[in-house]
């Protein structure tokens, strides 16, 4: 089954977004939420990576290079084509979320939009450009 995009909008949505900027520390609303936060290592420890986002090489060497990631994606990339093939298939939300949304979650989105390319996705990165958010050195 092809899946086609309604009028109203594109069939899939792809958001990148940081829980520590969103009212609540709550996702956007989504069929799929990746949240990154507890289970894959952050970035922003390394003091050299901290003021990156997603669109340096460095971050996204990093995080994709994070054990675990790369089946995520893959996880992620089998199921939104299960549920665009579905009888019922209609518009596909899918939101990362880390912390600040600079790294993880915008590594990850712009992974799943590369590999979702065929079905066009509309890809929002809503706190890539928000300042870091200053946290206390983690603990060893």
């Amino acid at each position: 089954m092809t899946h086609t995009a309604p009028a109203s909008g594109p069939a899939l949505t792809i958001t990148s977004f940081g829980y520590s900027h969103q009212p609540g520390e709550v996702a956007p609303a989504a069929h799929l939420t990746l949240d990154l936060r507890a289970h894959f290592r952050d970035p922003h420890v390394d003091p050299s990576m901290r003021e990156l986002t997603g669109r340096d090489q460095e971050v996204i060497t990093a995080v994709l290079s994070t054990p675990g990631i790369p089946a995520l994606i893959a996880a992620t990339v089998a199921a939104a084509r299960a549920f665009c093939s579905g009888p019922s298939a209609g518009p596909l939300h899918i939101a990362a979320g880390c912390v600040g949304g600079r790294h993880r979650s915008y590594v990850v989105a712009s992974a799943l939009a590369t590999l979702l390319a065929d079905l066009d996705p509309a890809v929002v990165h809503l706190h890539v450009d928000r300042p870091v958010i200053r946290r206390p050195a983690p603990r060893n």
